[in-house]
């Protein structure tokens, strides 16, 4: 019977979300314009968010004739329909329950139980920089702009600061109030954010991370139906810049048609600039779709065009099999990995042949079994990779501040580089290594 509720109530909330993305124009503005709700209540629609720092809005209930009113406007810069990006697709490989006899060692990730076998973090020297005192700063904030943090998992309890973290899904809060009342909306019902949130920060218990100290900021933007609406993004950026995020973490996307899409570059571009002046780095994951960028004619490289982010490949083992080297020693650019010298920056472990292994929500409706233990699930795509980065960036900021010119810049020229000399198009300037950028 729960099983059957769980499905219908999936199904429901996908038809419901379609339905409230279309309902919805996204609008960017012209200085104060002042008399903007008035004029768009004229037109019989509601806004129903708007930021005048960027000035951006989110606008309900116009119709098509309302929509190319509005766009005509003194006050009104550009009107756009609103869209939804499905999550990118990860390919799991397991899941697995920690026995439970482990201690947590925030300070020693390498006593987590699943370490032996987090390839992932030995490639990036992640273990050397522990052994050097490098573990983050809980002063320094990674907002996870995702499907939500199932924060009561043990490997992120206490790490979420439930305070500046928000929904921007009523669908999802009401069945995040249905099937787990006492939790903050932000519990991740599907797995994602949980994933690329442990990845960043954990207190290896069952699986290390990069870090163990960092704070992190949930930002639900995408459902338990793995939708990603672009109003929903666009207030999730920035609700974690004004709430303090020193680093976003965007493992989102890869690329759309401007044709399918028109207007919403600008958008994108404008929200970035504005994270970027205010002194926030942006991290983003390049996209699983095995395209080369740099031919997408018509593509908007969702999160990776504008220069105001950091865009990462995966790499993973070539070979299932140690016994043929460590696997960190076969890593290759994921066959599954977006590439292209215009949009890579750097890479990191995505996984492959090996998956990346992190935390499984425990509150999880899509594997529900994660809900009966402390189980780590592994996952393949550049949404994993993106995080790894996302930590380094946290460790950057301790030794930079808040500038995320110099952290890209010392991000990039601390990675070891795989391909080809200077700017590859698999690996941009190589795959991260931690111990050198903090060294």
């Amino acid at each position: 019977m729960k099983l059957k509720l769980i499905i219908t109530s999936l199904l429901l909330a996908f038809t419901l979300q379609v339905s409230a993305d279309a309902q919805r124009h996204l609008v960017l503005l012209k200085g104060s314009a002042k008399n903007f709700d008035s004029s768009v209540n004229a037109l019989g629609a509601t806004v129903v968010f708007r930021h005048d720092k960027t000035g951006f809005a989110v606008v309900e209930g116009l119709n098509e004739e309302g929509a190319a009113t509005l766009a005509g406007m003194k006050s009104v810069d550009s009107v756009a329909p609103n869209f939804s990006f499905e999550l990118p697709n990860t390919v799991q490989g397991d899941i697995e329950l920690n026995p439970g006899d482990q201690i947590m060692s925030p300070e020693d990730p390498t006593t987590a139980f699943f370490y032996p076998r987090q390839w992932n973090l030995r490639a990036v020297e992640a273990d050397n920089a522990w052994a050097a005192g490098r573990t983050g700063s809980s002063d320094v904030t990674v907002a996870i702009l995702d499907t939500g943090i199932a924060y009561t998992h043990a490997d992120l309890a206490g790490l979420v600061d439930l305070e500046r973290s928000a929904s921007f899904l009523p669908l999802d809060d009401f069945y995040a109030g249905l099937f787990f009342p006492d939790l903050h909306p932000i519990t991740d019902l599907h797995y994602h954010g949980t994933h690329v949130a442990a990845t960043v920060a954990s207190n290896a218990f069952a699986a290390a991370g990069v870090t163990s100290n960092l704070t992190l900021m949930g930002v639900k933007v995408c459902s338990v139906v793995g939708g990603c609406p672009g109003d929903a993004i666009f207030a999730g950026i920035i609700h974690a810049v004004d709430n303090g995020a020193d680093v976003i973490n965007m493992s989102l996307g890869g690329s759309f048609s401007k044709r399918e899409y028109p207007g919403a570059a600008g958008f994108f571009n404008k929200l970035y600039n504005y994270a970027s002046a205010q002194g926030v780095t942006i991290v983003v994951s390049a996209g699983n779709s095995g395209l080369d960028l740099d031919h997408d004619g018509d593509g908007y490289k969702t999160y990776c065009t504008t220069p105001a982010t950091i865009c990462v490949s995966a790499t993973g083992p070539t070979a299932a099999d140690s016994s043929v080297g460590p696997f960190y020693e076969v890593d290759a650019l994921a066959p599954y990995s977006n590439f292209g010298r215009s949009a890579i920056n750097v890479a990191a472990p995505g996984g492959s042949a090996q998956p990346v292994r992190a935390a499984c929500s425990n509150t999880s409706l899509i594997i529900s079994i994660c809900q009966t233990g402390t189980y780590v699930v592994g996952l393949n795509g550049t949404s994993m990779a993106a995080p790894h980065v996302s930590a380094l960036a946290g460790l950057m900021v301790e030794d930079h501040g808040r500038n995320p010119g110099r952290i890209k810049t010392a991000i990039q020229n601390s990675a070891d580089d795989l391909g080809q000399p200077g700017v590859d198009p698999a690996y941009g300037k190589g795959r991260i290594n931690v111990m050198n950028a903090v060294d």
